[in-house]
């Protein structure tokens, strides 16, 4: 049995990146391979940003287990299942995060969506409907923070509401736990005005690929 406090826990979103680097090839995989160009600045260690043909794999943020050469194999990213990730079209980009910035003073962490949906399914001779899974609704997360404009994070999340690009972030949980999300990234102009309470405000995520999820300490 395990269980753990969120306690302590802190959020980053990335605030600078490395160039672009073109993947040519991925292939299917329990962890996946992808090939890139010689001379590429992307090292065990390093977390990435991805961008790809399989929808699933685009917007989503992995560690890099190993480089070999030109192979870089992505820790955790199963695509083993060639209906998701057909063969040949995971073709992308990836961008190395080289430096995160802190989200100081949550006060609280939403989460919505990211439910399965299902569609209903009855026929003629049937006595009672069924519901056949379809896919998960779109899922977010909500930061409300105090109202500090003089803090790091400022100009990043405004740049990021700007550009409207998908960003990285995460969520390191108490221990060596980290959680990676891709996402678009809003940040509220005007900060909620109550009487008694701190002034604060809102980042919003829209996630745009499956959180990724490491137990072991990440740079």
């Amino acid at each position: 049995m395990g269980y753990k406090l969120p306690n302590g826990a802190t959020f980053q979103m990335a605030s600078t990146y490395g160039p672009a680097v073109a993947i040519s090839a991925i292939s299917n995989a329990s962890e996946a391979i992808a090939t890139i160009g010689s001379g590429a600045a992307i090292a065990t260690g390093d977390i990435v940003l991805l961008t790809s043909g399989w929808t699933q794999l685009n917007g989503r943020v992995a560690r890099v287990k190993a480089v070999n050469s030109t192979a870089v194999t992505l820790e955790g990213i199963d695509t083993t299942n060639p209906a998701g990730f057909p063969a040949g079209g995971g073709v992308g980009s990836m961008k190395k995060i080289t430096a995160w910035v802190v989200i100081p003073q949550i006060t609280e962490v939403a989460f919505a969506g990211g439910e399965q949906q299902y569609t209903d399914v009855v026929f003629l001779e049937d006595t009672q409907g069924r519901q056949l899974p379809t896919d998960k609704s779109a899922a977010s997360m909500t930061l409300t923070i105090a109202d500090d404009p003089v803090q790091a994070c400022v100009p990043v999340l405004k740049a990021a509401d700007a550009n409207q690009q998908v960003e990285a972030a995460r969520l390191n949980l108490p221990g060596n736990d980290a959680l990676f999300y891709g996402a678009f990234i809003s940040y509220s102009k005007q900060p909620v005005v109550a009487r008694s309470q701190i002034l604060t405000r809102t980042v919003g995520l829209a996630l745009q690929a499956e959180p990724t999820r490491y137990s072991t300490a990440a740079v």
